[in-house]
Parts: C-alpha cells; structure tokens; sequence
C-alpha cells in the first residue's frame, strides 16, 4: 500500500464545504469520484481540513492510499480534466505511509479579506463593511489572541470536538491598499467556524462595541454567545499547511 499527498486548490462558491455531505455538493466528494473513476478503485481521501460551506482554499493537502502504480504526473493532468472547473490540481507526490494530512500538520494559515467600498469585482471573495473601523486597535486585540490557548468562545455551538484548544502563532490585520484588508492566522489547529467567530468579534472591536478587555472577557467566558457574529464564508481562504 502506498500513501500519496494531493496538493489542490478550490474555488468553495458552489460546494457545502470540504467534507463529503448526504445531501450537497463536496470538493471532498468530487475528487474521491474523479480519483475512483481513474484507478477504477474506491478510493477515500483524507483532507489536512475540513472548510465550511462557500470557504476557499489556495492551497489544500490530502492523502489516499492505493496498492496501484502510476504516473503522478499523469494522475494530476487526468484529474484537472475531469474534475470541475472550481477544483485544481497541482501536484501529487508519494510520502511515507505514517504521515498524515490532518494530524501530521504543525500549522494552518487562513486569510479573510474586508473591504470597505462598494465593488463589483470583490464582492465574491471579499466581504464588503461600511462601518468605521479602527484596525489599529483590532490588531491590538489580534495580539490577544496569542495569550491564550482555548477559544471554546469561538468555535460554532454543539461542535463534538474533544478539545478547544490550540495554539495561535500569528494574527494581523493588513491593509493590502486603501480600503481593503486582510486578516492573516496562523495555528496548530483550528475549530469548526474559529476563524469567521474571532473575525467578527474583532469587528466589533473595531467599530467600538467591545474594548480589549471586553475581548479578554470573550475568551475568557469560553461562551460562543458572547463573541460577534459569524463573518461569511466567501471571504476566507485556507491558504497555508506546513508539516
């Protein structure tokens, strides 16, 4: 048996997220079908993530395991062929059999990206805020983020996690040009609908509705009834998994 890591990208718009559903759409469904039909196998794949409904990735890791032999550079151009125009390929390697998609990641990077004008052109993949903001002091309170190691006040209610702790190495707001933003995070893990929950809570740091104590507070009470609102999908993107 050999175990291979896929390298992808996704354009999630259309799907209800990563993971395989009863009744919707899945880019985890998708590629287990096209890689199925290929090796004429089933074929089950394992992603480093699991993305909500409408969330991106740039860049996604995966493994299957096959006792078949195959060109990996073939595999990736029939693969692009078949699957839809939202998923790409862009490589797949062979690795040892006991590294992991999921639990052999050391971090995790996501963006979410804001702007503050009306635009045609962003409104896809960029959520579109009217409100004064002050990043200045959303970035004092993204530093926060670092003192602590559970975010149970982030993570989307009746989640079956076995913990609510991870570690947050880096968190910034960017100003990539006048009036459009981006969140950057990066951790060991993530929880179930964390990065859209601390998104808006820092939001409503920024519009003066919370101070940093008030932040503090958040995290502290562990409560998810107490942090801002969950942010839309279609502005946040996985864009980094380092191993």
């Amino acid at each position: 048996m050999m175990r291979y890591f896929i390298t992808l990208s996704y354009d999630g718009t259309r799907f209800h997220g990563w993971q395989v559903q009863p009744n919707g759409i899945s880019v985890q469904g998708e590629l287990q079908k096209a890689l199925s039909l290929i090796l004429r196998e089933e074929i089950a794949i394992t992603g480093a993530g699991r993305t909500d409904a409408g969330v991106h990735a740039s860049m996604m890791i995966a493994h299957f395991d096959t006792v078949k032999e195959f060109d990996c550079h073939q595999l990736c151009y029939k693969l692009n062929r078949l699957l839809p125009q939202d998923i790409a390929i862009q490589r797949i390697e062979p690795v040892d059999e006991d590294l992991h998609a999921r639990f052999s990641a050391t971090s995790r990077t996501y963006h979410y990206f804001i702007h503050t004008y009306k635009s045609p052109f962003l409104r896809h993949y960029s959520c579109e805020m009217h409100y004064e903001l002050d990043f200045k002091k959303m970035n004092e309170a993204a530093m926060i983020l670092m003192e602590y190691e559970d975010f149970g006040a982030f993570c989307k209610s009746h989640s079956d996690v076995k913990t609510t702790l991870c570690k947050v190495t880096h968190a910034e707001w960017k100003e990539l040009k006048d009036g459009e933003w981006r969140f950057e995070i990066s951790a060991n893990r993530f929880l179930r609908n964390m990065v859209r929950a601390v998104v808006g809570t820092l939001v409503e740091v920024g519009r003066g509705r919370l101070s940093l104590d008030d932040f503090r507070h958040v995290i502290e009470g562990k409560r998810r009834t107490e942090a801002g609102e969950s942010m839309p999908g279609n502005a946040l993107f996985l864009v980094d998994i380092k191993y």
